[in-house]
């Protein structure tokens, strides 16, 4: 298993960075014995197939990242301080975030529904070993690149996809959003950026929400930082547009809404084209 995958634009003409650290669907041997849960139970917690929703980004000249390891082995979007006492033996039980206490830290102890991955717990070691496997060198190469565009463009933007159960919205009318676009409120990212995407998306006929209830986790907090010309977005794409959420298998619909994405991710690598580095030395 391989921590991620690394997916070249050649060459990279543009700011924006794709990733999508919860698609892997490959799961290790060992963990699919050690686990008390069967295959499709846990894929419950992949956002399953939105890779694929990224395959025409390399073209549009925007590098993508992708998580090597599915997200109920080892979650890309926590701290990796953030270890669940209830699940990992020889951690220490103080205050916790509200992700540590439902059992969904950086190895996660429940799939969707709540559901129990172990009937017991795993060691520390266990636990450090998965980190240092795949958890520090996604970030290691996350962060590469964050500082790569930062340099040769003048500002890096990471799109950072997922994927929300269609009952992850509730609302008191008959409309909900397809897409919760999260940026921290303004902290991640700055607002023309964001209303640059949510304006490619309403055009593609999809309803945008802001920040609620997906303000962005994680890595929107660590690389999101405006003030220095990072910006993270963290993009929620409603699986009922294009997923069987029963089977985890692609729906009817699916082709059709890859079409829809292929487009929009083309639009969104415009986002950082030319406005950059290079650009404002040619100016001078």
């Amino acid at each position: 298993m391989q921590a991620y995958q690394f997916i070249a634009a050649a060459p990279a003409t543009t700011a924006v960075l794709f990733a999508s650290p919860h698609s892997a669907r490959a799961y290790p041997p060992e963990f699919l014995q050690a686990s008390q849960l069967d295959e499709l139970s846990l894929r419950s917690s992949e956002d399953a197939y939105v890779d694929m929703f990224l395959r025409s980004a390399p073209a549009a000249g925007a590098h993508v990242l992708l998580g090597g390891v599915p997200r109920a082995y080892v979650d890309y979007n926590r701290a990796s301080s953030e270890l669940d006492p209830a699940l990992i033996s020889g951690i220490a039980v103080r205050a916790m975030n509200a992700r540590i206490s439902s059992g969904l830290g950086v190895i996660p102890r429940v799939v969707a529904g709540g559901r129990a991955i172990y009937s017991g717990k795993i060691t520390r070691a266990q636990a450090q070993d998965r980190l240092r496997s795949y958890w520090q060198p996604y970030h290691d190469k996350l962060a590469s690149l964050m500082a790569d565009n930062a340099e040769t463009f003048g500002r890096a933007i990471l799109i950072d996809m997922h994927s929300m159960p269609r009952d992850a919205v509730t609302t008191r009318n008959a409309t909900r959003p397809d897409v919760v676009l999260g940026d921290r409120f303004g902290a991640s990212c700055h607002s023309d950026i964001v209303d640059a995407i949510a304006a490619i998306f309403t055009a593609a006929g999809l309803r945008v929400a802001r920040n609620a209830p997906f303000a962005g986790a994680y890595i929107a907090q660590r690389y999101g930082l405006p003030s220095v010309g990072q910006h993270v977005v963290q993009v929620e794409i409603d699986r009922g547009l294009y997923l069987n959420e029963a089977r985890v298998t692609p729906s009817a619909d699916f082709d059709s809404f890859q079409t829809l994405m292929d487009s929009a991710v083309t639009a969104m690598a415009e986002i950082g084209r030319g406005a950059g580095k290079m650009v404002a030395l040619a100016a001078e």
